[in-house]
């Protein structure tokens, strides 16, 4: 499988796992073949609705500062997603 598509599987499975949670900021972020299992680590990030922060700015402009949240999404050379986990935001 190219990279391309294993991007393409994980990106159109993200969004379709996290839609009813109102993401935005939907982005690929890391891509990385495993070659001893054959499998493709998709990073992507997105923010969602409740990750929002507010601070002394936001006070001030009324605008809330979105967290920024990370998932891999684990896929083998027939296309199939096996899992999808969380990442920390500094890995």
């Amino acid at each position: 499988m190219k990279v391309k598509d294993a991007v393409l599987i994980a990106k159109d499975y993200a969004q379709e796992l996290f839609a009813q949670e109102g993401m935005s900021n939907f982005g690929l972020e890391e891509v990385e073949y495993v070659p001893e299992s054959d499998e493709w680590l998709i990073t992507v990030g997105f923010s969602r609705p409740w990750s929002s922060s507010r601070n002394a700015l936001s006070a001030l402009t009324g605008e809330t500062t979105q967290k920024r949240l990370y998932r891999v999404v684990r896929i083998n050379s027939e296309g199939d997603v096996l899992s999808v986990k969380r990442r920390a935001a500094d890995e």
